[in-house]
C-alpha cells in the first residue's frame, strides 16, 4: 500500500490514506472519531464496524481495468479519485463533494442575487424615477438635496454626506433625469453582466450596492420601505462574497469565507425573528390567530389568488397564523443547531417565501428574502445545480479539493492576504453594527425597518405588525364641467396599474416588479392629503396631462380630448366580491361604498400658491 498524508482544517488532524490494489481500499480513521457519515455512488458497497476505538471502513468496486483507487476523507464524506496509468497523466477525480463547503454555494447566492433583485430593482427605477423624483417629478430630488444641503449651512461636508450618502452630490444637477437614467442603466448593465457571465468581484459588486445607495438616498417617500434597506444590506454582503479583483466564476485562491456565509445566516436570522416579533407585541389579531381573515383583502396590492384565498375557512386562516408565528419565531434558531436543522431552516424558508410571492404583490421583498436563505445550503446540498461536465465548475472545484488533500498550498497572492484582514474586519464591523439591531429585537417597543446607520449595512426588519380591517382607496376623479359643484357634472375615473380601481378589472400579478406609485396610494388611503401633499402634485399634472405622469396610470379617460377642468379624491370602502356569488357572475372582483370626499375639486389656478409654497414647478400643459 501507498500511504498518503493530508491535513484538513475542518478536521483539526492529521487524516492517513491508504490506497490499496483494486478491487479494495482500506481506510484508517482517526479513533477519536465516533461517527462517519459516507456519500457514494450505487456501485459502491459499504461495510463498517468498530470496536469503540478504532473504525475501519471497506469499500469494494468492481468495475476491472480501472488501475487502484485513492480513497481521500474531506468534510465526513469520502471522495473517489481514479488515477490513470502512464506518466505524465492527469488524475480524473469521479467524486460528487467538493472541500471547500460554499463555492457553489456562493455561486448560486451571486446569480440569483443578480437576477432576481437587482435587476429588477434597477429596472423600476429606470421605468419610473423621472417620474416620481426627477426634474418635473412628484417630490423633485434635485429639491431635496437643496433643502438638505441648505439645512447643513449651504455646503455639501461631511455631515450632509452622513444624512443623504450619494454619489449625485458630485454630479452636474442641470439635467437630474439624466443623472437618474444613467445610474438605473449603469446599474442594470452590470447586474445583467454578472447574471449572464456568473462573474463578478468586489469592486463591480460595490459599483451596484453605491448606485442603489445613491438612488434611495433621494428616493425620499417612494424608497422608505423595509425591502430598500433589506436590498442594500444584502448587497453588501454580497461584496465579500467575491474575489478582489480576478473577475472568474470559480474565486480559487480566495473561497468564500464563513464569515460572509454566517453573514447571510444573521440577516435571515433578524428578517424573520424581527417579522414575528413585531407581530406579537403589534396587532392583538396576530395573538387570537385572526389576522389572515383580512390580510388577503387589505394588503397593498391583492392579487387573484388572494381573492379566493380570502375565502377559506376560519380554521385554515388560523393554521396559517400558526405556521407564520413557527416559521418566524422559531425556525430561525435552526440555523445554530448543526448543518442537518439549518438545510431544514432553508428550505422552510423557501418554501415560506415562495408561499407568500404566490399569495400578494409584495414587490421583490419575497424574491429578495429568499437570497440569504441559500447561505443555509452547503456545496454538497447545492452540487445538483452544477454540471457535471469535463472543465465544468464542479470538477474544477475537484481539482482544488485534490491539491489541498494533497497538501499542495496554492502560492498566496498580495489579494489573499489582503482579503483575509477584509473579512475579518468585516466581521467586526457586522458585529459592532448589531449591537442597537439586537437591543431593538429584545426591546418591547421594537420598531421595524429602521435603520441605526447612514449606509444600511445592518437595519431592523419586520412587516405587518399591524392589519387593518376595512380596505379602503382613494379614487382620482376629473370632469371638464365648468361648476365642479353642478350635480349634473360627469366625472370620469383614472385607473391605476395595479391598485384596485375599476370593480371588474381582475387584480393584476406582477411580483417581482412594483409600481411605487401604487402602493402610496394605499398608504395614502389611510392618512389624510394633508399628510401626503405629493398626491395634490399629482392632481395637477392630471390638470395638464403631463405624459410623464400619465405613464404611471393605467388609463386616461380624458385621452384624445381637452384636459379635465377638475380633478378630485373621492375616499371608498372595497371588499372582494364572493367567488361564484351574483356580483362576481357579472364580473366584478369588488364591491365598493362611498365614503366621502378624500381632498375637494382643484383646478390649476387653484393650485398656483400651493406650488409656489412647496417650490414645486408650476404644471404646464404638454
Amino acid at each position: 500500500m501507498t500511504e498518503y498524508t493530508a491535513r484538513f482544517p475542518s478536521l483539526k488532524s492529521d487524516t492517513v490514506v491508504l490506497a490499496a490494489k483494486d478491487p479494495e481500499v482500506e481506510v484508517i480513521i482517526n479513533p477519536k472519531w465516533t461517527a462517519f457519515s459516507f456519500g457514494l455512488r450505487k456501485h459502491a458497497c459499504v461495510k463498517m464496524k468498530t470496536n469503540g476505538k478504532e473504525m475501519i471502513s471497506k469499500i469494494k468496486r468492481k468495475v476491472p481495468g480501472e488501475g487502484s483507487r485513492v480513497c481521500v476523507i474531506v468534510n465526513l464524506r469520502i471522495q473517489f479519485l481514479k488515477r490513470s496509468s502512464g506518466r505524465g497523466s492527469n488524475d480524473k477525480l469521479i467524486s460528487n463533494f467538493p472541500f471547500f463547503p460554499w463555492i457553489c454555494a456562493s455561486l448560486v447566492l451571486l446569480k440569483s442575487f443578480a437576477e432576481s433583485v437587482f435587476i429588477v430593482a434597477f429596472l423600476v427605477a429606470y421605468h419610473q424615477n423621472k417620474q416620481l423624483i426627477g426634474e418635473k417629478g412628484l417630490l423633485p430630488c434635485k429639491l431635496y438635496l437643496q433643502n438638505v444641503k441648505k439645512y447643513f449651512k449651504g455646503k455639501i461636508n461631511l455631515d450632509a454626506l452622513s444624512y443623504a450618502p450619494t454619489i449625485i452630490w458630485f454630479l452636474d444637477w442641470s439635467d437630474m433625469d439624466s443623472i437618474l437614467d444613467y445610474l438605473s442603466l449603469f446599474g442594470l448593465a452590470t447586474s445583467a453582466f454578472v447574471l449572464v457571465t456568473g462573474c463578478a468581484n468586489m469592486v463591480l459588486m460595490a459599483v451596484l450596492w453605491v448606485l442603489y445607495l445613491s438612488l434611495v438616498n433621494v428616493g425620499q417617500i417612494w424608497y422608505s420601505f423595509g425591502w430598500e434597506s433589506q436590498l442594500l444590506e444584502t448587497g453588501f454582503l454580497g461584496i465579500f462574497l467575491c474575489p478582489l479583483w480576478t473577475l472568474s466564476r470559480l474565486p480559487r485562491h480566495t473561497p468564500p469565507s464563513s464569515i460572509v456565509i454566517w453573514g447571510f445566516r444573521w440577516l435571515i436570522f433578524r428578517i424573520m425573528l424581527g417579522a414575528g416579533l413585531i407581530k406579537i407585541r403589534g396587532d392583538r389579531c396576530w395573538r387570537e390567530l385572526t389576522c389572515m381573515d383580512y390580510h388577503y383583502e387589505t394588503q397593498p396590492v391583492p392579487n387573484p389568488i388572494a381573492y379566493f384565498m380570502h375565502r377559506s375557512p376560519w380554521w385554515f386562516h388560523q393554521f396559517e397564523t400558526l405556521v407564520n408565528h413557527f416559521i418566524e419565531l422559531v425556525v430561525p434558531f435552526f440555523l445554530f443547531l448543526g448543518r442537518r436543522m439549518c438545510i431544514v431552516h432553508g428550505l422552510l424558508q423557501i418554501l415560506f417565501q415562495v408561499l407568500l410571492i404566490i399569495s400578494g404583490n409584495l414587490s421583490f421583498l419575497n424574491w429578495l428574502t429568499i437570497v440569504p436563505s441559500i447561505a443555509c445550503f452547503d456545496d454538497i446540498s447545492l452540487g445538483f445545480l452544477f454540471s457535471s461536465k469535463r472543465g465544468g465548475v464542479k470538477e474544477r472545484v475537484m481539482q482544488m479539493q485534490l491539491k489541498e488533500a494533497a497538501g499542495e498550498q496554492l502560492p498566496l497572492r498580495y489579494g489573499c492576504y489582503v482579503r483575509k484582514v477584509v473579512n475579518i474586519s468585516f466581521g467586526l464591523l457586522i458585529a459592532y453594527l448589531s449591537i442597537p439591531v439586537v437591543l431593538n429585537l429584545l426591546n418591547s417597543r421594537q420598531v421595524m425597518n429602521t435603520s441605526f446607520n447612514p449606509l444600511r449595512i445592518v437595519n431592523t426588519y419586520g412587516a405587518f405588525g399591524s392589519i387593518t380591517k376595512e380596505r379602503t382607496e382613494v379614487v382620482l376623479q376629473g370632469t371638464s364641467s365648468l361648476d365642479p359643484n353642478d350635480p349634473a357634472a360627469v366625472w370620469e375615473e383614472y385607473d391605476f396599474k395595479c391598485k384596485p380601481g375599476d370593480l371588474k378589472r381582475r387584480p393584476c400579478f406582477i411580483t417581482p416588479y412594483h409600481y411605487r406609485l401604487d402602493w402610496l396610494m394605499w398608504f395614502a388611503a389611510f392618512q389624510t392629503y394633508e399628510q401626503n401633499e405629493w398626491i395634490i402634485h399629482l392632481a395637477g399634472k392630471l390638470l395638464t396631462q403631463e405624459e410623464a405622469t400619465l405613464s404611471l396610470m393605467a388609463t386616461n379617460p380624458f385621452a384624445g380630448r381637452a384636459p379635465p377642468r377638475w380633478i378630485r379624491g373621492e375616499h371608498f370602502k372595497y371588499k372582494f366580491s364572493r367567488p361564484g356569488g351574483k356580483h362576481a357572475s357579472e364580473g366584478r372582483w369588488w364591491l365598493r361604498k362611498r365614503i366621502g370626499p378624500y381632498f375637494p375639486p382643484v383646478n390649476l389656478q387653484g393650485l398656483k400658491k400651493f406650488y409656489e409654497d412647496r417650490n414645486w414647478p408650476y404644471p404646464v400643459r404638454d
